[in-house]
């Protein structure tokens, strides 16, 4: 089958009955590969992890949390890029199973870029985005009316935290909030520092879709919060 013609997988990773809100994960990938997206991809295993992580805070919240694999691992086509068309499609899908919840997107790299993108589906309220890679002049206008959390370390080589704090700087203007924070000592792969990774997505996507019930926010790692 052609690359195009393949569509995306998406799991199911923990679906409670009466969900309050989806959390939609987004995995990374290469800038151009027709290659299809395998389990034993590092890109995807990285947010396969990050979701099981997350689960155990779905279950108390009541929400459920899907993972996305791509039909290939490239983002291709600058005019339509592949993963924001799967990741589209996944928002329809989810959209006829959960009705009208709201989503929230957790993308890492390129899935953060395609969060951004995808952000302006009726369903999506925010994106949290991780080590995301968001190039020179990225357009910020599909976040309009959403919330917006960024998470950089400080030790990334692989994409620019600069260009990230550049872009959430440049969403403020049209999101409903946006915030950058860095991470000291964490690189892209989120191998260092998963505790504090992991609070990050806590915190963000309860702060987008409604604060638990103690109000608490206790991640104890030392991210710094960029300017307001």
């Amino acid at each position: 089958m052609d690359a195009e013609q393949r569509s995306g997988r998406l799991d199911d990773v923990h679906v409670p009955q009466r969900p309050r809100a989806v959390v939609l994960m987004l995995h990374g990938g290469r800038q151009q590969s027709e290659e299809p997206v395998r389990n034993r991809h590092a890109s995807w295993w990285r947010m396969a992890l990050l979701s099981k992580a997350f689960a155990r805070t779905a279950r108390r919240e009541h929400l459920a949390v899907h993972l996305l694999q791509y039909r290939a691992r490239g983002w291709n086509d600058a005019a339509r890029p592949w993963p924001v068309a799967d990741a589209r499609s996944a928002l329809s899908e989810l959209r006829e199973r959960h009705g009208d919840l709201p989503v929230v997107l957790v993308g890492h790299s390129m899935g953060g870029r395609t969060a951004c993108r995808a952000a302006d589906d009726p369903s999506v309220v925010g994106v949290v985005a991780l080590a995301p890679w968001l190039p020179q002049g990225e357009p910020v206008g599909a976040l309009s009316g959403r919330a917006l959390h960024v998470l950089h370390g400080t030790m990334d080589r692989w994409t620019s935290a600069r260009l990230s704090a550049d872009f959430v700087e440049r969403a403020r203007r049209v999101a409903t909030e946006a915030t950058w924070e860095s991470l000291a000592g964490a690189g892209h792969y989120m191998f260092r520092r998963v505790r504090a990774w992991n609070a990050f997505v806590e915190d963000s996507v309860l702060r987008i879709v409604g604060a638990r019930a103690d109000g608490r926010h206790d991640h104890d790692d030392d991210a710094t919060r960029g300017p307001a």
